[in-house]
């Protein structure tokens, strides 16, 4: 080692899904398998190009407005950032700072492990239990936060909005923060809660129901002195986070609440019908309320099929591990390419 590496920072970073260059079934990133709505690309193609050569407004008024009057709250409630990604990494920077560990489960997303070594903040994570669920109870002692995913990934399981809340009840001194990037396929949102509860923040993004995962739009809600906190952080960080083409987009996206709604309603419909065809073929699986599935089979290793079907030119994800190892993720695409997924299956299976 050079001397000058022993004061480099150094992390295990997180391992994003694989972007394949060639045309294939992508199954394997939780991508909507939809366009955005009618007016982003309109807005897009109607875009002034000399307006970029000026600083995107900081403060993200337009997005943030829309958003506030799409969810019935005040303006100052909500924080825009570069994809739920980078609201996670600022919450992180800005709640959890007490030298407790904060908490967060032991499968999950992968991204809180790197942030919270990132930033030198201790954490313990509970174990799911056998059938992959978070035990509240193991949210009631003392930390210097939480976090989870409501959906959990990568199970898709969904957790109803009195488990959130007894979680909330035994935690008041601290942030909870409450990872809903696949709820709109699931259920109730906590932002229901904020009324009641000052120490909540719900974290959402434009990447999966509003099919816009390329232009990195995420979003905060929660009590208007967190999204204080959290903004003097990002200007003290980088104030012009948002590009004036993705606020641009997202306005438009917001507005156009029916084709949300549409294209929402048939992905979960698909999910629904793919659960079926999984079950058909002998995979078992918790009972998903995200767009995607976690799927096992009894007489198949997961990693073999995953690597068969990417011979098929079909990609879904394989994280391997000690209760992971036996699973594949399937995102949920189109009905056409959920066919051509369980046709390649059937072949596979059947060999």
């Amino acid at each position: 080692m050079k001397k000058w590496e022993e004061n480099i920072r150094k992390v295990e970073p997180y391992v994003p899904g694989e972007q394949p260059q060639k045309k294939v079934i992508k199954l394997n990133t939780n991508e909507n398998p939809y366009p955005p709505a009618p007016g982003v690309a309109k807005a897009l193609n109607s875009m002034d190009t000399d307006e970029l050569r000026k600083y995107p407004d900081p403060t993200s008024e337009s997005l943030v407005c829309e958003m506030a009057k799409f969810y019935g709250v005040k303006k100052e409630q909500v924080f825009v950032g570069v994809g739920s990604d980078d609201v996670l990494a600022m919450s992180f920077l800005t709640f959890f700072n007490s030298g407790k560990p904060i908490l967060f489960p032991d499968l999950t997303y992968s991204f809180y492990k790197v942030w919270a070594e990132l930033f030198g903040i201790p954490y313990e994570c509970p174990k799911l239990d056998k059938d992959f669920r978070i035990q509240r109870q193991d949210y009631y002692k003392e930390n210097g936060g939480i976090i989870f995913p409501n959906p959990n990934a990568p199970t898709g399981i969904y957790e109803n909005l009195d488990f959130v809340e007894d979680i909330l009840k035994h935690n008041e001194d601290v942030i909870v923060i409450v990872d809903e990037a696949y709820i709109d396929f699931a259920g109730p949102s906590a932002v229901l809660l904020l009324e009641k509860y000052d120490n909540l923040l719900v974290v959402q993004t434009f990447s999966k129901a509003r099919s816009m995962a390329g232009m990195r739009i995420g979003y905060a809600i929660g009590n208007e002195r967190l999204i204080r906190y959290l903004n003097d952080v990002k200007y003290s960080f980088n104030s012009y986070t948002m590009s004036r083409a993705a606020l641009l987009a997202g306005v438009e996206s917001v507005r156009d609440r029916s084709y949300f709604e549409k294209t929402t309603e048939e992905i979960i419909k698909t999910r629904e019908w793919a659960k079926g065809e999984f079950l058909r073929l002998g995979f078992s699986f918790p009972d998903s309320k995200a767009n995607f599935l976690f799927v096992t089979h009894p007489d198949h290793e997961a990693k073999e099929i995953f690597e068969k079907l990417k011979e098929c030119d079909v990609y879904v994800r394989y994280f391997g591990g000690e209760r992971t190892g036996r699973y594949l993720r399937v995102s949920i695409g189109t009905k056409e390419e959920m066919e051509k997924l369980f046709d390649a299956l059937g072949r596979i299976l059947t060999r």
